[in-house]
C-alpha cells in the first residue's frame, strides 16, 4: 500500500473523506491525498486574513496597539470569544488577531477583515502564487448564507439540530460548496504556511507575528492529537456542518518542521465527530512520518 492508501483508510474508518498535503518547510519532500482538490476552508481562511493584517502592521498602515471598541450590537454569530460576549468590548488590534486565531472568534475576524480589506487579501494571495486560495466572504456573510440555504432561524431556542434538517438542503448550501465559498487546496495551504515559516510571505516581522499567534491556538483535538509531547503544533482549525479541518506547522525536537493541511467531509452531520477529529491528527502524523523516513 502507498501512503495515499494509508491516509484514505484512516479517513474511511472515521466516517469521512479526507484531503491532505504535507511538506517539509525547507522544501525537501512532500506527500498528499487529493492535495490539489478544491476544499471548503471553513475557519482555516483566517490564516490569510492574519497574514494580510500582519503585513499591513509591519508596513505601518495599521497600529497593532490601536484600541478598537466593538459594540454589543456588532456581533457575528459564533460560539466563542467576542461573539458570545454581551457588552461593549475594547481591545487592541493585535489582540483581536489573537482572538480570531486562538479561539476562532468570528466577530474579531470580521472586524479585522473590515480593516484590512478583502481585496488586499486577494492581492497578497495572488502575489504569492496561491491561485487556488480564494477568500471572498467574511464570517457574517458565510453564516448568513448557510442559514438562508438551510432555512435556519439563528435565534431559535433550542438551537437547530443539523441532524433534523433535510440532507438535500446541505447539498445545495453555498457555504459547503468549494466552488461558491472561501476555498483553497491542501497544497496551496501548505505552501502558504511554508512561505510564512521561511519569511517569504511578507516582511520577516509580519511572518514572525503570524507564527507567534498561530502557536497560541487552544484546540488540542485535531492536528496535535496525533503527536507526542515535545512536538509542537501551530495551527488553525475550521468547522462547519460536515466539515472538519486543520492546517498548521509541526515542529519536532530535532528542528524538523513540516507544513500540513488536512480537510475532511463527513458522512454524518452529527455535531460531535471525535473519530474524525482524531483521524486528522493521525493522518497528519502518517504523512509527516513518511517524509521523515524518506
Amino acid at each position: 500500500m502507498t501512503i495515499a492508501d494509508d491516509l484514505a483508510a484512516v479517513f474511511n474508518a472515521s466516517g469521512a473523506r479526507g484531503y491532505v498535503h504535507a511538506r517539509a518547510v525547507d522544501g525537501a519532500g512532500e506527500v498528499g491525498l487529493d492535495e490539489s482538490t478544491p476544499v471548503v476552508t471553513a475557519s482555516v481562511f483566517k490564516v490569510p486574513v492574519l497574514l494580510e493584517l500582519a503585513r499591513q502592521m509591519a508596513a505601518g498602515e495599521i497600529d497593532p496597539t490601536e484600541r478598537v471598541v466593538v459594540p454589543a450590537g456588532r456581533r457575528t454569530l459564533g460560539p466563542t470569544g467576542l461573539s458570545v460576549m454581551l457588552d461593549d468590548v475594547e481591545v487592541s488590534v493585535r489582540d483581536l488577531a489573537f482572538m480570531m486565531m486562538s479561539v476562532s472568534d468570528n466577530t474579531a475576524t470580521d472586524v479585522l477583515m473590515e480593516r484590512v480589506d478583502s481585496t488586499r487579501i486577494a492581492a497578497t494571495l495572488e502575489s504569492l502564487g496561491l491561485h487556488d486560495t480564494i477568500v471572498p466572504d467574511d464570517c457574517a456573510h458565510l453564516l448568513a448564507g448557510l442559514g438562508a440555504d438551510l432555512g435556519i432561524d439563528r435565534d431559535s431556542d433550542p438551537p437547530v439540530d443539523f441532524m433534523d434538517i433535510d440532507p438535500a438542503l446541505f447539498a445545495k448550501a453555498r457555504a459547503l460548496d468549494a466552488s461558491q465559498t472561501n476555498r483553497t487546496t491542501p497544497r496551496d495551504m501548505t505552501q502558504l504556511l511554508s512561505f510564512v515559516w521561511t519569511d517569504q510571505a511578507g516582511p520577516a516581522e509580519a511572518c514572525a507575528e503570524v507564527r507567534r499567534i498561530m502557536a497560541l491556538q487552544v484546540w488540542p483535538h485535531r492536528l496535535s492529537s496525533g503527536f507526542p509531547d515535545g512536538v509542537s503544533v501551530a495551527g488553525k482549525t475550521g468547522t462547519l456542518p460536515g466539515i472538519r479541518n486543520e492546517a498548521g506547522v509541526v515542529t519536532y525536537p530535532d528542528g524538523g518542521q513540516y507544513a500540513v493541511a488536512v480537510f475532511t467531509v463527513a458522512r454524518s452531520l452529527a455535531a460531535q465527530q471525535p473519530a474524525i477529529d482524531a483521524a486528522i491528527g493521525t493522518a497528519a502524523r502518517l504523512a509527516i512520518d513518511s517524509l521523515r523516513q524518506a
